[in-house]
């Protein structure tokens, strides 16, 4: 029966969030200046707010508190969601994990929005800090068109942002939150990115991985729709197992605040008048 799951997987929708390092903050930073881990965060999201309106650190800097990963058949179907490395959420077993279950899983096709520019970024410089092997990844020796990390190459990674945008081609304003809502979904609703460094300094990395399912759950819905539009599925296809992941969501919420959350925002799309 393990086999026979680890075969079905086909997609690994995925979404992290991040905390910034502070100790190599201080010292690349703030060389000379002995700040403690914290009061570095501190002072380099204040100067980045005074420079650019906003406090996001670099991906350079910054380690995974949360992999939240829909695993999903050929068919589109979701048969798990899970977070990695719960209730530790030690970054360094979370980077393990991630390079881990891709492998064994037979390298599906990662699934993100926007994750080409943030989340694979930080998980492949955790690849590097923590000295994790991913050959299959890091594939140069393959040709350009054929190597996962080619843009291009969507059957290794769908970033869905690229997809809407064209590639880059329109900026995608309103992002994941827009989609999301567009179909229905809750987007965000109470806690976003910009939140996660304050909820892990007071402790809250359990609500922070919660809301990375949220994340995942908007993900996987947009992507279903994208399948839509390159006719993979049909719409009434999509509806089906929109429905079918309603009742797996009802069916799990008892034992969790996450998916309890989720089906209070809930909304169905709405098809247009006939």
């Amino acid at each position: 029966m393990a086999d026979e799951r680890r075969g079905a997987v086909k997609y690994l929708v995925f979404d992290i969030e991040a905390i910034a390092d502070g100790e190599l903050v201080s010292r690349i930073r703030f060389p000379g200046e002995n700040l403690d881990p914290e009061a570095a965060i501190a002072r380099y999201r204040a100067e980045l707010m005074e420079a650019t309106g906003k406090d996001v650190l670099p991906v350079t800097f910054m380690l995974p508190i949360s992999v939240a990963i829909a695993k999903v058949d050929a068919q589109c179907k979701l048969l798990d969601l899970v977070v990695l490395d719960a209730p530790e959420y030690r970054p360094h077993r979370i980077a393990q994990l991630f390079w881990q279950g891709w492998q064994h899983y037979g390298h599906p096709t990662l699934v993100s929005f926007n994750g080409r520019s943030y989340d694979l970024p930080v998980l492949e410089l955790a690849a590097f800090r923590y000295g994790y092997p991913v050959p299959a990844w890091f594939s140069l020796d393959l040709r350009s068109f054929e190597q996962p990390r080619n843009r291009y190459n969507a059957s290794s990674h769908f970033d869905l942002c690229d997809f809407f945008s064209n590639f880059g081609a329109t900026r995608l304003s309103g992002g994941l939150n827009l989609l999301a809502n567009v179909l229905g979904k809750p987007g965000k609703s109470g806690v976003d990115g910009s939140m996660v460094q304050d909820m892990h300094n007071a402790g809250r990395d359990e609500e922070i991985n919660d809301y990375c399912r949220c994340d995942v759950l908007d993900t996987y819905f947009v992507f279903l729709r994208s399948q839509v539009l390159q006719g993979k599925l049909t719409l009434d296809e999509e509806q089906r197992l929109v429905g079918e992941t309603r009742l797996w969501l009802e069916a799990q919420a008892p034992g969790s605040p996450a998916y309890q959350h989720y089906l209070a925002h809930w909304g169905d799309w709405k098809a247009p008048p006939v």
